[in-house]
């Protein structure tokens, strides 16, 4: 069977589904690839670890049906050192070949047969604003653990009330913490934090997507246009995240964004080889910032502000300080402070429905 296909298409379709392909070990053969499905007009793109799926459908002239499935790491690398333009897509008994002009590449094929499917979801979809989704989640995405000891971690919380919808993520050293109203589409779950991730690369410059929530399968789904992103929903009970959140505040800091994210970076360099740990001294005099004393605190940068309270040093991680400031759309960010060893809440002025926690790190006073 030969189809006719362009390259930037295929290119396009084979990166979006081998992210949701399984690269670990033990799992099926097929796993690992993608599912190609050509019937009656159409060619479908299928991928999955069996928690995210994702497919791609599209029209296209063919002769007869076939099933394949492909291991895409190797054909993506093959198709970028091809000229943009049409391409030949030969499908054999136990292979593929993909030519174009005097170039021939040849790739194994696996057997098709036993390709898990997402479940069918009878329920009917809801409209999703698009800009709801990309307001809100880029503040939540970099606070979701990575560390899969804790799966409850890895995803973002979503408690619905009666006229409230709060989204949270947390590690465990950090939190974000998004309150909006209630729009009655999602109901409590826990969305897996990568799959989230995916999603909004693909619902940019979209108005609206189609979101389907199954309670019977535990399965959410996004369609947008001809693509359909699925997931489990992660099982277990999120932390109790309430009691992180201070009550009240000695101190308030006011400052410049950009400024603070330029002497973090200035004195990351001399806290590195010294778990990371950059001090914060705030005071009316303004913001000290240095390293520990391990790392020579005779190297500090200072920064003008806005301040109101207790003078006090606080020491954080600085990693967790630049993925705040690097994941906000504010000029300038508001500190609230209660002591150095609680947790401290950073907040945008233009966005009162968010805060940011981080955890601070404890030391000897300096």
């Amino acid at each position: 069977m030969k189809l006719l296909l362009d390259k930037v298409f295929l290119s396009d379709i084979l990166q979006t589904t081998q992210k949701f392909t399984s690269d670990r070990l033990g799992t099926g053969v097929s796993l690992q690839g993608v599912y190609i499905k050509i019937s009656k007009g159409k060619i479908n793109f299928y991928a999955t670890n069996l928690n995210t799926y994702c497919s791609v459908s599209s029209d296209i002239k063919s002769e007869g049906d076939a099933e394949l499935v492909i291991e895409p790491k190797k054909i993506l690398e093959y198709l970028q050192l091809l000229d943009s333009g049409e391409i030949s897509l030969d499908i054999m008994e136990n292979n593929v070949q993909i030519i174009q002009g005097k170039t021939k590449g040849v790739f194994p094929t696996m057997p098709a047969s036993d390709f898990p499917l997402a479940p069918e979801l009878k329920e009917k979809p809801e409209k999703i604003k698009s800009d709801f989704l990309l307001k809100n989640l880029p503040f939540l995405l970099f606070t979701a653990s990575v560390d899969e000891a804790r799966p409850v971690l890895t995803g973002i919380n979503f408690s619905s009330g009666d006229s409230d919808l709060i989204l949270v993520a947390t590690d465990g050293f950090r939190l974000s913490f998004v309150k909006e109203k209630s729009r009655g589409i999602f109901p409590s779950m826990i969305i897996p934090a990568d799959f989230l991730r995916e999603v909004t690369k693909y619902i940019k410059g979209k108005k609206e997507v189609d979101f389907t929530y199954s309670e019977k399968e535990q399965i959410v789904r996004f369609t947008i246009d001809n693509a359909e992103f699925s997931s489990r929903l992660i099982d277990g009970e999120f932390p109790s995240y309430e009691r992180v959140i201070p009550e009240e505040k000695k101190s308030t800091v006011k400052l410049k964004k950009n400024e603070l994210i330029r002497n973090t970076k200035l004195i990351s360099i001399f806290a590195r080889e010294f778990s990371n740990v950059v001090v914060y001294d705030f005071s009316k005099k303004g913001l000290v910032v240095s390293p520990k004393k391990e790392a020579n605190a005779e190297n500090v940068t200072t920064q003008d502000v806005i301040f109101e309270g207790e003078p006090m040093k606080i020491a954080f991680n600085y990693r967790y300080v630049l993925d705040f400031l690097n994941n906000i759309d504010s000029d300038e960010i508001e500190i609230e402070l209660l002591r150095p060893d609680a947790p401290v809440v950073f907040k945008t002025p233009n966005n009162p429905s968010f805060f940011h926690i981080i955890m601070p790190v404890r030391i000897q006073d300096q």
